[in-house]
């Protein structure tokens, strides 16, 4: 078993360099593949929808991590798992936006990254989300920092959540879709604006840029956020659930400092965020 002291100094340019790589690779082959993209199947709900692509999208992704780290552990959207034998363990979303990929709106990435296995479990060391159709790839590296293209990301300098522009996205079971119709419905006469652009990873990572001021979102899997809350946490930015709770499927906030805790309280507000 690898000593979990080991991993607070594992290098992670290695890691990142696998991760920019097979992302790439992936994004290619989704990119050339989405003329002839239809719907394979569906999950949750009738809308949640999974093409060939998503699936052609993780063979791919798996079979480079099983070349390049073989004893890695692997857990991946369309059911793709492995256990680690390093203390190191990929989170995958192969496609995240695929209703976007589908109908070809451009905003769909591949969302790749390495987390520990051994304490502290579950931290993220690296994070890539890459973006072809906008031209745009995210990384983050654990104590870091995050960067798109090249350029340092530092978030949004609001500090008055009336001025904040709002990213946020909507789960695939009707009733959880009809509670965060009723949430939104409380937030959108106190904020800016509202935008929905369909992938969780991009939105979060455009909240880690600034161009979006905060996120929230019910429902995210570990792979739809660990590449994602890295690159936000490494921006600067708070990510976290209501009352102190790490983020999860009930809940996840990124936002600024100033503006987490108005956030949280305007979500906490009756029904809650998190209320099922």
């Amino acid at each position: 078993m690898t000593d979990p002291g080991a991993l607070v100094d594992l290098p992670l340019d290695p890691l990142l360099e696998v991760a920019l790589q097979i992302a790439r690779e992936a994004g290619a082959l989704l990119a050339d593949g989405r003329a002839h993209v239809t719907v394979a199947a569906t999950k949750s709900s009738p809308t949640d929808v999974v093409t060939a692509m998503d699936k052609s999208s993780e063979a791919l992704i798996v079979s480079r991590l099983a070349e390049l780290r073989p004893g890695d552990g692997l857990l991946a959207e369309e059911g793709s798992a492995r256990a680690s034998t390093t203390g190191i363990e990929w989170v995958v979303d192969p496609l995240d936006g695929t209703v976007n990929y589908l109908y070809g709106v451009p905003f769909w990435s591949v969302s790749i990254a390495a987390r520990r296995t051994e304490a502290p479990a579950g931290e993220s060391l690296i994070g890539v989300v890459h973006a072809p159709v906008l031209g745009m790839t995210w990384i983050g590296a654990h104590g870091r920092g995050a960067s798109r293209d090249g350029t340092a990301l530092r978030g949004s300098n609001a500090t008055a959540l009336e001025q904040a522009l709002v990213g946020t996205g909507f789960g695939y079971d009707a009733a959880r879709r009809a509670r965060q119709a009723e949430i939104l419905r409380r937030v959108l006469p106190r904020v800016r604006d509202i935008r929905r652009l369909g992938s969780a990873a991009i939105d979060m990572c455009l909240t880690a840029e600034g161009i979006l001021d905060v996120y929230y979102e019910q429902g995210l899997k570990p792979w739809d956020r660990a590449a994602g809350t890295l690159i936000a946490r490494e921006a600067g930015l708070t990510v976290a659930g209501l009352d102190g709770v790490a983020p999860g499927e009930s809940l996840t906030i990124a936002a600024p400092a100033a503006l987490f805790a108005p956030l949280a309280a305007l979500l906490a507000e009756e029904p809650r965020a998190d209320g099922e």
